[in-house]
């Protein structure tokens, strides 16, 4: 990006509006949004057959039926490494694109942000699949919200609202807070897969890759059309 001097003939007004649309041209300039929906959303889709394969199942017959109990070992095998390598690259891309435009990025805080949460994320976990299955407890709805929250697909959103703040981005404050309401209600559209506990979660986890990377589309677009 490159800027000219512009006489503002000594008005102070003019000079703060001048000054104020160079910051907004720079936010604009610093902002990759795109790469990182899009790199979220891979992590996602990539994560599913994951999720699936890592699955632990375990049915009893009971006077009803069958009750089972179910240990998601693929989203400790696969998501912490492949979160902190998702926030490595995203902040490789804003410094690489940043630099090539001669601007700085504010990316670190968010990426710092991300993996915060992975490893809180990973800590929770693990200590719940050491309690759990020794002291069964039925939650109430909203213990399963903070649950949700603090699943990878949560962390995700509370990250990309650190993002957005960082970018003054409200465009991406009120698409986060969209996808938010989409994993942590959650929002499954009527789509489910009635078949066994190893698979009813996938619609869920469909979409919420599906939010990101139609957000990615999204905000390519708008850059595009910004040029």
């Amino acid at each position: 990006m490159t800027t000219e001097p512009v006489s503002a003939g000594g008005d102070p007004r003019r000079l703060l509006s001048d000054a104020r649309a160079l910051a907004h041209r720079v936010r604009r300039d610093q902002r990759v949004t795109w790469v990182a929906l899009m790199i979220l959303a891979g992590v996602t889709f990539v994560g599913i057959p994951i999720d699936w394969a890592g699955m632990e199942v375990h049915c009893t017959a009971v006077a009803d039926g069958s009750a089972c109990q179910f240990a998601r070992t693929g989203v400790l095998i696969y998501w912490p490494p492949a979160l902190l390598l998702a926030y490595a690259a995203i902040a490789f891309c804003y410094v690489r694109v940043a630099r090539s435009r001669g601007l700085g990025t504010r990316v670190l805080p968010y990426a710092i942000t991300g993996i915060a949460l992975t490893v809180l994320f990973t800590a929770a976990w693990i200590a719940a699949r050491l309690y759990f299955p020794d002291h069964p407890v039925t939650f109430p709805q909203w213990a399963l919200v903070f649950d949700r929250l603090i699943a990878p697909w949560g962390t995700i959103g509370v990250a990309l609202l650190v993002l957005a703040r960082l970018e003054r981005n409200v465009a991406l404050f009120l698409f986060t807070l969209v996808y938010l309401t989409v994993v942590l209600v959650p929002v499954d559209f009527g789509w489910h897969m009635n078949v066994t506990v190893r698979t009813e979660w996938v619609p869920q986890q469909v979409i919420n890759g599906t939010v990101l990377l139609l957000g990615g589309i999204g905000f390519a677009m708008a850059r595009r059309r910004q040029r």
